[in-house]
């Protein structure tokens, strides 16, 4: 069996905390903060392969991934780092690429980042606001697919800058590159596909494909089917693109990687069955977002041995190299690592973590 790495998806609420002696808890961003540092300690402890956290703006959850992703890294060492995923309507590309370069040099050349056009979101005017705007015939999915590009021309060492002689500070006539530069980071970059045709382009241009629990589109097959499918079609895309052939134009090499995120608890105790055991009689649920149908999958929910047979029969978790749960970041550090344990065990019992 290949080893098909585990790792938690942080959504970063610091919003509807449990109550403590049922005295009611405040919002606290400090603390979801220093909790997700805790948390990526703990994943690691447990044989987690990932923690990765997700990126939202005008929210009461994370927003500015580096500093958070930094922090993670200085309190670890072997577990990779990642988002799923930075909102490119909100990134000017080379700034971007200098903050990815110096943190992934940090971690030790460990991140994985997920970057795409992002998600629905609760402002109307939240790139006006940071100073972004279209310009006429533009739309933010064409915005976004060229600052992913522009951001990874950042990070592959190119010459992009001239050089100024006359500064005193140049000192080569070669257009100058980012900086600091981290070699293998352009290695580790997925783009984050809600529909099949956004898989397919990203296979076209050759990063890795990272899926969500929720699909843009439904045509009333079981929803891991319908991933499994956009899974197959990134995979053909790439192959035909030749990128097993070479480097992409991306500057990429080696063999393409999928991953998909799901709800999954392990029911370990009372204190699981309190909070989780509601989630086994689960069903994934279809409607419309942003205009579009829209389906999301089920949360699995049982003992390890229940929830290993439910991974099993779930084609897009057997298709994918990574499988991200997203944890509830709400319960604290204690309760999550004692959930990592649960979903390691789910993985031993799978024949995974070889």
């Amino acid at each position: 069996m290949t080893k098909k790495h585990l790792g938690f998806l942080n959504f970063g609420h610091w919003i509807h905390r449990p109550a403590v002696d049922r005295v009611p808890v405040k919002p606290d961003a400090g603390q979801a903060l220093r909790d997700v540092v805790q948390m990526a300690v703990a994943a690691e402890a447990a044989g987690l392969d990932g923690a990765w956290i997700r990126s939202h703006h005008w929210q009461q959850m994370f927003s500015s991934p580096f500093p958070i992703l930094a922090a993670m890294a200085a309190r670890t060492e072997r577990i990779h780092l990642g988002t799923g995923v930075i909102d490119l309507r909100y990134e000017n590309p080379l700034s971007m690429a200098e903050a990815a370069a110096t943190t992934d040099l940090l971690a030790g050349e460990r991140l994985e980042l997920g970057i795409s056009r992002g998600s629905p979101e609760a402002a109307a005017d939240g790139q006006h606001r940071f100073g972004y705007d279209l310009a006429p015939g533009e739309t933010w999915s064409d915005v976004a697919w060229e600052r992913g590009r522009r951001f990874m021309e950042g990070i592959s060492g190119a010459g992009i800058a001239t050089p100024d002689l006359s500064s005193g500070w140049a000192h080569t006539s070669r257009p100058l590159r980012i900086e600091p530069h981290s070699p293998t980071l352009a290695q580790r970059v997925w783009w984050g596909a809600g529909t099949t045709a956004t898989a397919v382009r990203a296979g076209e241009a050759g990063y890795d494909m990272l899926s969500s629990t929720l699909l843009l589109e439904d045509d009333g097959r079981p929803f891991h089917v319908q991933q499994a499918d956009q899974i197959a079609r990134y995979l053909e895309a790439h192959a035909a693109a030749g990128h097993h052939d070479g480097v992409s134009p991306l500057g990429r090499t080696g063999a393409p990687r999928t991953a998909v995120t799901r709800s999954a608890f392990v029911i370990q105790d009372d204190r699981d069955e309190m909070y989780f055991g509601h989630e086994r009689a689960s069903r994934e649920s279809s409607g419309r977002l942003d205009g579009r149908r829209a389906v999301s999958g089920p949360t699995y929910a049982g003992t390890p041995e229940e929830v290993a047979e439910q991974l099993s029969a779930d084609r897009a978790v057997q298709a994918a190299d990574w499988v991200l749960f997203a944890n509830p970041n709400q319960l604290g550090p204690e309760y999550n690592a004692h959930l990592f344990e649960g979903w390691a065990e789910v993985w031993r019992l799978l024949g995974w973590d070889r």
